[in-house]
């Protein structure tokens, strides 16, 4: 199986949610398959910070794109490499971030086994 990085960049996330897959204003819709698992350098994390990740997927084509995973972070991490677990996605997923609170520049990848 191969492993690749599917999508990569860098994104000052602010008060709107931001799907990672288009580089845009999300969440969107990827059908790509795969095994997939997002990794965030968060360093530029504060104090007073709080950054929503967010995983979107279907359960079947043509169902409701609904939220799979979600997770909060709070102020300056102690660990600031954040890894999500590895999801299989294929209906039409999203990953996407959403500052609650600050402005804070993520660089993100999302990586696949294929």
């Amino acid at each position: 199986m191969a492993i690749a990085e599917l999508y990569s960049g860098t994104e000052a996330v602010s008060t709107t949610e931001h799907s990672l897959t288009t580089d845009t204003a999300g969440p969107d819709v990827d059908t790509t398959d795969g095994v997939f698992q997002v990794w965030l350098d968060l360093s530029d994390m504060v104090a007073g910070d709080e950054l929503q990740i967010r995983i979107y997927e279907k359960v079947r084509s043509g169902d409701t794109q609904r939220i799979v995973y979600q997770t909060n972070l709070v102020g300056l991490q102690s660990e600031p490499i954040w890894v999500s677990p590895s999801l299989i996605l294929m209906h039409g997923w999203d990953v996407t971030c959403d500052a609650i609170a600050g402005t804070i520049t993520v660089l993100w990848s999302i990586r696949q086994v294929a």
